[in-house]
C-alpha cells in the first residue's frame, strides 16, 4: 500500500485519535527543549506512559538542564525516578549523557543522527524522536506500536524496525514523518493492540490488511 490510501488512513486516524492521551515523550516536547525530550525518552524505554510522567515531573522539578543534572548524584537520580525499569541503569545514563553534552556539544544536545548515537543509550527510535520532537528535523521514530502496526495495516512489509523506518520514507512525505509515531502509539495503546486488537471497533479496518491477526475483539 502507498500513496493515497496511505494519507486516508492517517487523516482518519487523527480525527479519531484527537481526544486520546498523547505519549508522554509527546508531552514533554511541548516544552520545544530536546534535553526535556531526550530524558524523558530515556526514562520511557521499558517503562508504561504513566509512570514515565510520574518520574520525569520529579526530575525535572529538581534538574531540567544538563547542568543542573550533573549536580546530582546517581543515587539523588534515581530515587526520583524510581520505579521506571532499569532505574539504576537510566540514573548512570542519564548523567553520562549529561556529562558528554556539556563537555563535546557546548551544553547542547546534538541535533545530528551520528551526534545522539553517540550518547550512552540512545539508540535509532531515541535519536529520531529527538530529532522530531525536539528540534522539528524530519525523522520517523520506529517503536514497536509503528512497526507492528505499520506491518498490519499492510504498509510495509519489513522484520526489522530499521528497514520500517526506510519502507516508510518510501511512502510518506516527509511533513507525515514527525508524527507518525505519536499517532501510531496512541492507536496501539488503545486499538490496535498487539494481541487481539479492537478490530470492531477501528476506524480504518476497511483499510487495513489484518496482516497476522489471528484474533480479535
Amino acid at each position: 500500500m502507498a500513496g493515497k490510501p496511505v494519507l486516508t488512513a492517517i487523516n482518519i486516524l487523527k480525527k479519531h485519535l484527537a481526544s486520546f492521551s498523547e505519549p508522554s515523550v509527546t508531552g514533554f516536547s511541548r516544552s520545544n527543549d530536546p534535553y526535556l525530550v531526550l530524558i524523558s525518552c530515556i526514562l520511557s524505554l521499558r517503562t508504561k506512559d504513566k509512570t514515565t510522567l510520574e518520574a520525569a515531573g520529579r526530575l525535572f522539578q529538581v534538574a531540567y538542564t544538563p547542568q543542573q543534572m550533573v549536580r546530582l548524584s546517581p543515587v539523588g537520580i534515581r530515587k526520583l525516578i524510581y520505579p521506571v525499569g532499569f532505574y539504576r541503569n537510566k540514573s548512570r545514563t542519564i548523567l553520562e549523557i549529561s556529562r558528554k553534552i556539556i563537555s563535546d556539544f557546548a551544553g547542547n544536545v546534538p541535533d545530528t543522527p551520528e551526534g545522539l548515537l553517540g550518547l550512552r543509550g540512545v539508540g535509532r527510535k531515541t535519536a529520531n524522536l529527538v530529532l522530531g520532537l525536539g528540534y522539528g528535523i524530519p525523522a520517523i521514530c520506529v517503536d514497536t506500536h509503528v512497526h507492528r502496526i505499520s506491518n498490519r495495516l499492510g504498509w510495509v512489509r519489513t522484520g526489522q524496525p530499521a528497514q520500517t523506518e526506510e519502507a516508510l520514507k518510501r511512502i510518506l512525505p516527509q511533513n507525515q514523518w514527525i508524527g507518525i509515531n505519536t499517532l501510531l502509539v496512541k492507536f496501539g495503546q488503545n486499538i490496535c493492540l498487539p494481541v487481539s486488537p479492537y478490530c470492531s471497533r477501528c476506524p480504518v479496518y476497511k483499510l487495513c490488511k489484518r496482516v497476522g491477526v489471528k484474533r480479535s475483539r
